[in-house]
């Protein structure tokens, strides 16, 4: 399967819209960055701390040596528990604060939630399990079900601890093992712990004036309330908001899924928007059994590795484009238009500046897609983005625009003000007006790039000599390979931390829970009690990536605030998007090179009886 470039204008005014995409920018700048945002705790918001989905059983507090605590039992828990299992490493626990395995995608179970990645990527071990997605994007619900199933069928299930938060991490240089503590007051001592706690796993709420005043319903869409709207996960039957005025705070993934239940059922939706998303169509077909049947093995890492080339790199000349959506048309129309030209040579800084002309054409066609779909022409012109492709997360949706052609549907756009300006005791104000409103939904995504101590939650995390991790990377992070770091033994990181990037963060994930699962089974295996990167070789490879690095910078600047830009701040040590500059291939060739090698290099190992060398 693979599909044509799509027809964008020929011809576009790039000096003209460089001008409008820095004032649309300059516009909606905030000096707070991720200081606009709160933490979930008392108040009108405590709801957000809690499970609405599971009820928190009771258990007695567990104490207990084990191999290895895996925190997390989201893609990246559960790709670690995997590759821990195939490695032969069995005793181990996930632990997490949800009430069962799925991380964002147990949490988060609004109407009309799907996955926005081609699924026959995005979800893992398709080969593996022989499960087969019912269509391109998943619905939420399978994707939860999925995750469960990866859990049992290969034995970790049983072995999780759900509801569980960690408070502290302590390593004990006696004992070489980690102390763990909960806040259900188990005290679990594993040799190993594995940091999968996840990139979507803390809500983002604006710290707006008020919000403790409001007398109506607030909630945050991962953490929907079916009692008060009606309806149920899988059923977004809302017929309880049929008497109410609702407001959905954010126009980015969540709400543009959501938006159109909401419109469906409310007396009255109000749409609050600071940023418009780009939003292209969404084919979403059933999944072709006599295709998937047909697939040979090795399908999904070829899938995989297209799908890495047409998002993020370049496809090769004469190479097809096997995702068809959002993400990779930019890359499909520029070998379109090099295949035209006979693929002439050119430099890797003149293939970027065609690609940054393919950008310009393929955003204004999306532009022209919203005046298409949207009646009213301020409202369509609203809705418009105007920032470079990548600047925020790009969306597909066939039925978000229409919405906006209902009576009951109201734009309202805050971005003169940044933003909403305060909740009242009935409603809300945006642009110097009071709305009323019997519910607000915040859409607002969660804390991808905010500080270390407010996204994971943990209390203390406590290495040699007794460093505190969130000092270590205080000015972000040093590591060896992005795995692991000095002085925190027995310690490893999976997420956005210091190494390559791939356009499907499920293999990311699942390539960096493999090279953990590898130390931890080769050190077992060779009586290593303590394992951790020297400090030469975590300064060499600290080095080694900033030399290499992308210069993100120019892009960032010119780019709206959005998670994808750390809210407006450039260069960000938390920036998502630092990977390896020489790409993914390159990077993977690295480890698995450095694997073979089989005498993991520039790592401090040691059995109890031996003291540390640095």
């Amino acid at each position: 399967m693979s599909c044509k470039p799509t027809v964008t204008p020929q011809q576009v005014d790039i000096p003209g819209l460089i001008e409008k995409y820095n004032a649309f920018r300059d516009k909606r700048m905030r000096k707070e960055g991720q200081r606009q945002y709160v933490r979930p705790s008392g108040g009108a918001v405590e709801s957000y701390s809690v499970d609405p989905h599971t009820p928190v059983a009771p258990r007695d507090p567990i104490s207990e040596e084990l191999d290895v605590v895996v925190l997390g039992a989201g893609w990246g828990g559960i790709l670690a528990s995997y590759h821990l299992i195939q490695q032969g490493v069995t005793n181990i626990r996930n632990v997490d604060t949800a009430g069962d395995f799925g991380g964002v995608w147990y949490w988060n179970r609004y109407p009309g939630i799907q996955c926005d990645n081609d699924a026959y990527c995005y979800l893992p071990l398709l080969e593996e399990t022989g499960f087969m997605p019912s269509k391109k994007f998943s619905d939420g619900q399978e994707i939860f079900e999925y995750a469960r199933r990866i859990a049992g069928q290969f034995g970790f299930a049983d072995q999780a601890l759900f509801h569980t938060q960690i408070t502290e991490l302590r390593w004990n240089e006696d004992e070489h093992r980690w102390h763990v503590k909960t806040n259900r007051g188990d005290d679990l001592r594993p040799r190993f712990v594995v940091m999968a706690c996840g990139v979507l796993n803390m809500p983002k709420l604006p710290g707006i004036e008020g919000i403790d005043d409001f007398d109506g319903k607030l909630f945050h869409t991962a953490r929907w309330d079916y009692d008060y709207t009606g309806g149920g996960y899988g059923n977004p039957d809302l017929s309880k908001l049929a008497d109410k005025r609702v407001a959905i705070v954010g126009t980015g993934a969540t709400a543009i899924q959501a938006v159109p239940h909401l419109a469906k059922h409310a007396k009255h939706l109000y749409v609050v928007q600071r940023t418009p998303s780009s939003i292209d169509e969404r084919p979403n077909p059933p999944t072709d059994q006599a295709w998937f049947d047909s697939l040979q093995p090795g399908w999904q890492d070829e899938r995989r590795a297209n799908f890495q080339r047409a998002a993020q790199e370049f496809l090769q000349p004469g190479e097809p484009d096997l995702i068809c959506d959002i993400w990779t048309e930019i890359n499909r129309n520029l070998n379109a238009e090099l295949e035209a030209e006979g693929w002439p040579e050119l430099s890797l800084e003149e293939m970027f500046q065609r690609k940054g002309m393919v950008n310009f054409k393929v955003m204004e066609r999306l532009r022209q897609r919203v005046e298409e779909l949207v009646d009213d022409p301020d409202t369509a012109e609203a809705l418009k983005p105007y920032y470079h492709f990548l600047c925020k997360r790009p969306l597909s949706s066939d039925e978000f625009y229409p919405v906006f052609n209902r009576p009951n549907v109201e734009l309202i756009d805050v971005s003169e003000t940044k933003g909403l300006q305060r909740l009242t005791k009935t409603g809300f104000v945006a642009n110097g007006r009071e709305y009323e409103a019997d519910c607000v939904i915040f859409a607002s995504g969660f804390e991808v790039t905010s500080e270390l101590e407010r996204r994971w939650g943990i209390e203390v995390i406590e290495g040699r000599g007794g460093v505190s991790l969130y000092d270590h990377w205080r000015d972000g992070p040093v590591t060896l390979h992005g795995t692991m770091t000095h002085r925190f033994p027995n310690q490893f990181y999976i997420g956005y931390i210091q190494g390559a990037l791939n356009a499907s963060v499920t293999e990311q994930f699942g390539q960096q829970g493999r090279h953990s699962a590898y130390i931890i089974a080769e050190a077992l295996k060779r009586d290593i009690t303590a394992v951790e990167p020297t400090r030469a070789a975590q300064d060499d490879y600290v080095q080694r990536f900033n030399d290499i690095a992308v210069d993100l910078s120019e892009f960032q600047a010119s780019c709206p605030p959005s998670y994808f830009t750390n809210e407006g701040v450039v260069n960000d040590k938390w920036s998502l998007f630092r990977g390896w500059g020489h790409g993914w291939i390159a990077f993977q060739q690295m480890v698995q090179a450095w694997r073979d090698a089989g005498d993991l290099q520039g790592m401090d190992t040691r059995q109890l009886s031996e003291e540390v060398t640095s």
